[in-house]
């Protein structure tokens, strides 16, 4: 189960900074202007369009790759046991733990010589 947690992580990682890049990359809702006279994007590998259509379907995808796996290492992370933690490792000794028996609490002697603000 830790290797499916490592190969998740990486994806998130890749994921991540995919949608950074693709976020940086495009333009604004302003930019379109510019285009409309002749800016040059029409000479774009993808054609006057085809970029910011390519660009927000990838950066959507990668969004959706992100959140899947970030809800993915979630569920892998809150499935673990729950004695799986810095106290269960092997070598270290826990004592055992013992019920505590109420009938047989022990006063001490001095107990009514040091409580003067009760009342007898």
């Amino acid at each position: 189960m830790e290797w499916m947690k490592s190969i998740l992580v990486v994806v998130q990682i890749i994921a991540a900074i995919g949608v950074i890049g693709l976020v940086l990359i495009q333009q604004g809702k302003g930019a379109d202007m510019g285009a409309a006279f002749g800016s040059g994007a029409s000479g774009s590998i993808f054609g006057a369009t085809g970029s910011s259509n390519f660009l927000s379907r990838t950066t959507g995808i990668l969004a959706a790759a992100f959140f899947i796996t970030t809800l993915m290492i979630s569920y892998i992370g809150n499935s673990q046991p729950k004695d799986a933690g810095v106290l269960s490792k092997p070598g270290i000794v826990l004592p055992e733990d013992k019920p505590v028996d109420t009938n047989s609490v022990e006063v001490p002697k001095d107990a009514d010589k040091n409580s003067s603000s009760v009342p007898k």
